[in-house]
């Protein structure tokens, strides 16, 4: 099947009789008829479905949709994408351990790397992902685990090399992690290219209506555990499940049953089913409203590029784009919703400029169907130090704008006339 076809049918096929649409499973537990059956749950011997922290049949059947949509082997749905970045590391990263991320991440990913993983004893190095690649190795250790960056970076808009980069991670023994939330499955798969994991915020395009946080972990299957030595929680007994060998008992899957039976069992930070639900309807349409977002866009982004009292326009599909080159390898389809802008008069002349709309939202959200704006520095990367903001890519004054689904001629309306208020 294609995506478009994959997004309405994958993961759940009603059988004679049963609902058309996905039904809500809403319940926290199973019933089973013998001890023996329970045991082999617990055994992870068999699939199935004991306790919703761990499984759920409407959470299970969005990540199946999800894990086809990437081209996976196997997702797990996580209580938000902060979760699903945080489960993604720990499965391969523990007290001790290093990782290497792209510095132009989203500014919550960057805190989580920056602060609390270090809490935690992980050390993050953040590099350049534009720099060479001697420099890129250069941060890399003998502990490091992995290698992080996104598809199309929050609010920094910068494409990732994402084969490149996997090339790189591979050279060393380790998996690439990517967020592909700004981009899809529908613009852009990237196991395509090389990467091991995907992580997505759902909350954002996925879902697309602003009704249901949610993250989720696809696991390409594609690496190799046994062939490298920095992973030996993979190749050796868990003593938590009777001395259970991942990558013996579940090939492909070692990476993303482990991530539900070690960090899913022990942190708790599960989907809902009626949150699964909500995901669900919203990937039903994605690709309509992906076409919709990137065509909006474009004509959104030349349109801020013609006007006086704008510096930069920060959007991959614009020809003349830094990342023009890249989004034309890894975006074909077009670049998101997304743009990022700045005008002159830096903080003081954004703020008027936010303040002057009247049908575009001021909200600290991004990738829904309504038109949204934000100011970064002090919202979302608030956290950040002026050095930091420097490394991420994000200027005092740039404006983060999610263009939606409405008439495109309304959108521009309404920044043209805030556009000429911030002038005056």
């Amino acid at each position: 099947m294609k995506l478009e076809t994959l997004c309405l049918h994958a993961g759940y096929t009603p059988k004679n009789g049963e609902p058309r649409v996905l039904p809500i499973c809403q319940s926290t537990t199973f019933t089973y008829d013998t001890t023996r059956d329970v045991a082999k749950l617990f055994d992870l011997e068999v699939p199935g479905f004991f306790y919703s922290r761990l499984g759920n049949p409407t959470v299970d059947a969005v990540e199946q949709k999800i894990a086809a949509l990437e081209g996976g082997v196997g997702a797990m749905c996580t209580s938000s994408g902060q979760a699903a970045s945080l489960i993604s590391i720990l499965t391969l990263a523990r007290a001790g351990d290093h990782v290497v991320s792209a510095s132009s991440i989203y500014g919550g990913t960057f805190n989580l790397f920056a602060v609390t993983l270090k809490r935690m004893g992980i050390e993050v190095t953040f590099i350049d992902e534009n720099a060479s690649d001697e420099e890129i190795l250069k941060a890399v250790r003998s502990n490091t685990k992995a290698f992080f960056g996104e598809t199309v970076a929050n609010p920094s808009m910068d494409v990732l090399d994402i084969e490149r980069m996997a090339n790189l991670a591979h050279k060393v023994g380790v998996p690439l992690i990517v967020d592909n939330t700004f981009a899809t499955p529908y613009l852009c798969r990237p196991f395509d290219f090389g990467a091991d994991i995907v992580v997505h915020s759902t909350t954002k395009y996925l879902d697309g209506h602003a009704l249901q946080v949610g993250g989720v972990i696809v696991d390409s299957g594609n690496f190799d555990w046994e062939a490298s030595p920095r992973f030996s929680e993979f190749t050796t007994p868990d003593d938590s499940y009777h001395g259970l060998v991942y990558t013996k008992a579940f090939g492909k899957a070692a990476y993303i049953v482990k991530a539900r039976a070690q960090m899913m069992r022990d942190l708790g930070c599960c989907q809902t089913a009626q949150g699964a639900f909500y995901i669900n309807l919203g990937i039903e349409t994605l690709p309509l409203r992906m076409q919709r977002h990137c065509e909006n866009a474009l004509k959104v982004s030349k349109f801020l590029a013609c006007q006086n009292n704008v510096i930069e326009v920060r959007y991959p599909g614009l020809e003349g784009s830094k990342n023009y080159e890249l989004a034309k390898k890894y975006l074909k389809k077009g670049c998101s919703g997304v743009i990022s802008f700045e005008i002159k008069g830096g903080r003081e002349a954004g703020a008027k400029f936010i303040d002057s709309l009247k049908m575009i939202s001021l909200e600290v959200h991004v990738a829904d169907i309504r038109t949204c704006v934000l100011h970064p520095a002090s919202s979302t990367h608030r956290q950040l130090s002026d050095h930091q903001l420097e490394e991420a890519g994000i200027t005092p004054g740039l404006i983060r704008l999610s263009v939606g689904l409405e008439n495109v001629d309304d959108i521009i309306d309404d920044l043209r006339q805030a556009l000429e208020a911030a002038s005056v």
